[in-house]
């Protein structure tokens, strides 16, 4: 039985940082185990401009703790006015690497995301030419469609449409969590899809059943037992299509625990050594380092991390319940069971 495990450094493909008070208290935890992160751009207000790209770089590089290896890697937000020219040359320069779209009212600070798809298509004929990749929240936000039927839905009727229209044009459709979304990336060229840690540990019955639980409410919601399931196989697989991307979320504790809770998990404290559980359990632990070290890089064109990152299995950890920020406390993901394994620098 393996106890100890040496990976490349592995990379978070999906993370919000927020800003602020937030950012300073969030951003050691993503440190502390990760080389590089895409940092998402849903601020108040979006990060839609190269300058705007610019400034939270420089914020995030501000608040980084002494000694911390990590590189924020920027997005843009796409808008139905975002300007080709501006993210072209973001892209070019080397200050982004990719592109969010965000359906306008899918998720936290998504206001100012897309309705009419048909308005974007400069930008996606721009990327399609360049190379910039595409991050996708992959929900329909139409209200006679079912919360758990939203991620099918947008494949059907949004993605697969825009994908066709678009020749060339390379998606990531991020935070997978049905079966349908592994079947379609895992069938498709010029796509990959992040999953993330939560979404291989928890099904909609755990948020709901016995009272419901609001630190693993997220977004998209987590779904049936047989997603879980795929989402597993994906993951342990070693397929290249798939690679981490945590989605960590962090919300304060009172706008969590509210009658309007906020959607998100808080994961980047504990990522590493749940997915050694995870994939532990799956006898895959040979396929950790392809999901969350070689797979992510090999798809945004880029070298893995050349550190590394040592894994052993030891003695229960105890991860904090919280982090504490000036605000409040911030609920740290509690997989519900005893991890055992422990991550170093190495």
């Amino acid at each position: 039985m393996t106890d100890s495990l040496i990976i490349r450094r592995p990379d978070d493909w999906h993370l919000h940082l927020r800003d602020g008070a937030m950012l300073k208290a969030v951003l050691p935890e993503t440190a502390r185990d990760f080389g590089r992160a895409i940092i998402m751009p849903n601020l108040v207000p979006p990060v839609v401009k190269a300058a705007q790209a610019t400034e939270y770089r420089d914020r995030i590089l501000a608040a980084m703790p002494d000694g911390a290896d990590f590189k924020p890697l920027m997005t843009l937000y796409l808008t139905e006015d975002s300007d080709p020219a501006d993210m072209h040359a973001a892209f070019e320069s080397g200050l982004i690497s990719a592109v969010k779209l965000y359906p306008a009212g899918a998720t936290t600070n998504s206001s100012s995301g897309v309705s009419n798809f048909d308005k974007i298509r400069p930008v996606l004929e721009m990327m399609a030419e360049t190379g910039l990749p595409m991050c996708v929240h992959g929900e329909v936000t139409d209200a006679e469609v079912d919360i758990f039927d939203r991620e099918a839905v947008f494949i059907d009727r949004v993605l697969d449409p825009i994908r066709k229209a678009t020749p060339g044009l390379r998606v990531i459709m991020e935070h997978i969590t049905t079966k349908d979304g592994v079947d379609y990336v895992g069938s498709q060229d010029d796509m990959g899809a992040t999953i993330t840690t939560h979404h291989l540990i928890i099904n909609r019955n755990h948020i709901l059943v016995g009272g419901i639980k609001p630190h693993y409410y997220c977004l998209p919601v987590a779904k049936r037992e047989e997603h879980r399931l795929a989402l597993r196989a994906a993951a342990t697989s070693g397929n290249a299509k798939y690679f981490l991307g945590t989605d960590s979320a962090p919300h304060l504790d009172d706008a969590k625990e509210s009658a309007c809770g906020c959607a998100g998990c808080f994961t980047a404290t504990n990522t590493m050594p749940l997915l050694a559980h995870v994939f532990e359990e799956e006898g895959a632990l040979d396929q950790l380092e392809k999901f969350a070290s070689l797979n992510g890089p090999a798809f945004y064109r880029m070298a893995p991390n050349d550190a590394t990152l040592t894994l052993t299995k030891g003695d229960v950890n105890t991860f904090p319940a919280h982090i504490e920020t000036p605000d409040g406390p911030v609920t740290v993901f509690d997989p519900g069971f005893p991890v055992h394994w422990h991550t170093s620098a190495s």
